[in-house]
């Protein structure tokens, strides 16, 4: 158990998975300036235009299959979401 507890961090600090030069704080930078040293062409933008991508994106997409949300309740700031609702 005590192996285990180990790789446990305390409370209140994060878990650093990636760096150097993929770390986020500076990926887009460092990979433009990996590519000019490399003498490397650019990738193309990716605003391709074709027919299937001319229809509007779904605005909620589902993480773990990928179809569009439907948005079925809208709560307002000002109503209660614990309360039952009000006729």
């Amino acid at each position: 158990m005590r192996r285990f507890l180990l790789h446990v961090l305390p409370g209140g600090f994060h878990r650093i998975r990636h760096y150097g030069l993929l770390a986020n704080s500076h990926r887009r930078h460092n990979l433009v300036l990996a590519r000019e040293l490399l003498h490397a062409t650019p990738p193309p933008p990716c605003g391709c235009a074709d027919d299937a991508s001319a229809a509007p994106a779904p605005t909620f997409v589902c993480a773990h299959c990928g179809h569009a949300m439907v948005v079925l309740q809208v709560f307002l700031r000002d109503h209660s979401i614990r309360a039952p609702p009000t006729s």
